[in-house]
């Protein structure tokens, strides 16, 4: 009875001081709308006069937000080694539910959960550009349209850029 006890103690114990314990602090920062005259972070080219989707992301030390005028230049800065694993929450335009020429704020996704075509014939700010989407309906019916490839969001890599 008395190494019950014991147990039953410990385990209360041990329950108790897990309860006691502060959460670690999760911040998602949401996307932002992109203004007239923002330049892309990567390529410096002001990010509205073009066309197609465009990307933001946080990176983990930072809660300053990085735009990019395409989804091409978002990728060729978030597939880089020297940022890769800074990176903590990444942006798109859903082009399902935004118009290529003026994609619209309101309709930024997670990147992580978006589908990309990757070789369509549509252009952004950069020439060829990877058009994002919420639904993988909507992005092969943009590839059949468009040509392209479907591709989920790990799937993408720097030599299809």
């Amino acid at each position: 009875m008395k190494i019950m006890t014991k147990i039953l103690l410990l385990a209360t114990t041990l329950i108790l001081a897990a309860c006691s314990q502060e959460p670690e602090q999760v911040t998602v920062r949401q996307a932002q709308a992109i203004h007239s005259g923002e330049e892309c972070h990567l390529c410096g080219m002001i990010i509205t006069n073009f066309p197609g989707p465009k990307g933001e992301l946080y990176i983990k030390t930072s809660d300053k937000v990085k735009k990019f005028c395409s989804t091409r230049d978002m990728f060729s800065f978030l597939l880089d080694p020297e940022y890769k694993k800074q990176v903590k929450e990444v942006y798109v335009h859903d082009m399902s539910k935004s118009h290529w020429d003026k994609p619209n704020d309101n309709y930024f996704i997670d990147a992580r959960k978006a589908f990309f075509v990757v070789g369509s014939s549509q252009t952004g700010a950069m020439g060829k550009t990877l058009a994002s989407f919420s639904a993988k309906t909507d992005a092969n019916a943009f590839a059949k349209e468009f040509a392209g490839q479907v591709h989920a969001f790990e799937q993408i890599k720097i030599h299809m850029l």
